[in-house]
């Protein structure tokens, strides 16, 4: 075991001596001992109820006949964190939950990993610091939140909206903002944190429920203490994290990702958990993905169902099923389970086919991103194509630019933005900003507004998963880079074109170059700490925004 080097000899009398300070006997000390990997804290909603899930997982590692022992780290509530300075950490917070992953386990060589996630930042994180490792490891996530009547986090950003415009009184507000979160858990859309676990499922990194089984049912327990009894088993047959997470796996995972209309982020994080696991992450494959796999569910902010009505419908490996029907998935990929992906989804049916669409009867024929490129975005661009409305996936506009989020939202609230913009946020990038911001107050805006089926959003940042509209985020290369967003004015024309992946503006080669000779690049902000750290060596986000 990983573990004797800290256990076995006489040499290591002083290393067994500070374990039984902590009460472990001999015996237990014996045993493979797991390392519980929980991200608990009392601010964020989707984190709270962690302390319930870390204890059926040391529950279940008893019973499996292993020694669990526990350590935290950080997990930012991007909600929280959203439409401030605070926002710029959110992202930066991945690197250091995988490096502080890295550092506990080096420094007492556990010989598994049982991960408790939940939301945006933290399952990447760990799933960064799995492949890095490469030891046994399982995830289990705290579970998303349930929806009330149809609302959810994104009601409120949306209400918000609604207010400024006039639409939405005091109370109205009111009763959205106290009914819209009504559970702990992840935020309960489609949004970042439940496709990243959801994409645990189609990686084979988690057991089948993983990303749907609500935060609330009891379901979740019993499924955390089955990942506590697996990891023993995993660990007694030797299966590491890298035998798992192998190129098939980020494939099928892109193709679960194109059924089920995921989060624009998982684009960018599964291109730094590729590079942990020393695959080639390349955009381009995500179209040649996304146009052969049909899109099977619209849910919020796409459409109306959450993930409640996911699990009902029978959850992730429901729409694996459907995909399992064609040759879409490599059916040959190992899962944490013991078992191949086609061994699981064999013969397995949808229970609701209004959630889960058959593979023959899709919302669409092609996957719910799209990687866009063109003078705009040489290296690429990402859009939530499932959450655009029709009538923009073919649209051209005129510029309204603007060099932070700030000024943005002040511009939508001041309803200075109108049909027929396209709203231009640079100096957002993983460097620029630093830390790549999430843009869901002004596409929550620009929606409560009315305005999501007449104006785009482009910017060098990124989307939480609840936005919706033809919001084009991911913007490579950045501003702060020199990228072409960084010399756009206001009045340029914008051609946005999704059904052909093209995002580019209507300057000539020679203007281009004019601009790019006579106007100047925004000065870099003076930083500190953390964030100075992070903005001389992020990655753009093409590569994933990792650190170099």
């Amino acid at each position: 075991m990983i573990s004797d080097s800290i256990k076995l000899g006489s040499e290591r009398a002083p290393h067994r001596s500070l374990l039984k300070a902590n009460g472990l006997t001999d015996a237990q000390i014996a045993k493979p001992i797991i390392g519980v990997v929980n991200s608990y804290n009392e601010i964020a909603p989707g984190h709270a109820g962690l302390n319930l899930i870390a204890r059926a997982v040391k529950d279940g590692v008893l019973a499996g006949g292993g020694t669990p022992l526990e350590f935290n780290t950080i997990g930012i509530c991007d909600g929280i964190a959203m439409g401030h300075a605070g926002m710029k950490y959110s992202l930066a917070s991945r690197e250091i939950i995988a490096d502080s992953v890295e550092c506990m386990v080096q420094a007492h060589q556990f010989d598994g990993l049982v991960f408790i996630p939940n939301c945006d930042k933290i399952v990447p994180g760990m799933l960064m610091a799995a492949a890095r490792l490469n030891i046994p490891s399982i995830f289990i996530s705290g579970g998303p939140m349930l929806s009330n009547d149809g609302r959810d986090l994104n009601s409120v950003f949306e209400a918000v909206g609604r207010y400024k415009a006039g639409n939405c009184t005091d109370s109205e507000l009111a009763e959205i903002e106290g009914e819209a979160c009504p559970t702990c858990g992840s935020c309960s859309g489609m949004f970042t944190a439940n496709s990243m676990n959801c994409l645990c499922e189609a990686l084979g990194i988690a057991l089948s429920g993983n990303g749907t089984v609500p935060a609330v049912f009891a379901k979740r327990i019993r499924l955390a203490k089955s990942a506590g009894e697996r990891i023993v088993e995993l660990i007694q047959k030797d299966v590491k994290a890298l035998d798992i997470l192998t190129e098939a796996a980020f494939k099928n995972a892109i193709t679960v990702d194109m059924a089920l209309g995921c989060s624009t982020n998982s684009v960018l994080h599964l291109a730094a958990i590729a590079n942990e696991a020393g695959f080639s992450f390349n955009l381009k494959m995500i179209n040649e993905i996304s146009e052969n796999t049909p899109n099977l569910c619209k849910l919020a902010p796409a459409g109306k169902h959450h993930m409640q009505d996911l699990d009902k419908a029978g959850g992730v490996y429901a729409v694996m099923g459907e995909l399992a029907k064609t040759e879409l998935l490599d059916k040959t990929a190992l899962t944490v389970n013991g078992k191949t992906v086609g061994q699981i989804t064999d013969k397995l049916e949808t229970k609701d086919a209004y959630v889960i669409r058959p593979i023959d009867n899709p919302y669409s024929k092609t996957g719910g991103l799209a990687v866009l490129f063109g003078n705009l975005a040489e290296n690429g661009a990402v859009v939530k194509r499932s959450a655009v409305a029709p009538e923009m996936l073919k649209y051209s506009g005129t510029a309204k630019v603007f060099d932070s989020e700030e000024d943005a939202i002040t511009a939508i609230y001041g309803k200075k933005i109108a049909k027929g913009d396209v709203v231009v946020i640079r100096y957002e990038g993983p460097a620029g900003g630093p830390g790549m911001r999430e843009m869901l107050s002004p596409t929550s805006a620009i929606a409560g507004m009315g305005l999501d089926k007449d104006v785009a959003l482009i910017t060098d940042g990124r989307f939480s998963g609840a936005s919706r509209g033809a919001s084009i985020g991911h913007v490579s290369p950045e501003a702060a880079s020199g990228g072409l967003i960084a010399y756009l004015k206001d009045g340029d024309i914008i051609n946005i074109d999704i059904p052909n992946y093209s995002l580019s503006v209507n300057l000539s080669d020679g203007e281009i170059a004019e601009r790019k000779a006579t106007m100047k690049l925004k000065e870099p902000q003076k930083l500190k700490g953390y964030l100075a750290r992070y903005a001389k060596t992020v990655s753009s986000a093409d590569k994933g925004g990792v650190i170099n």
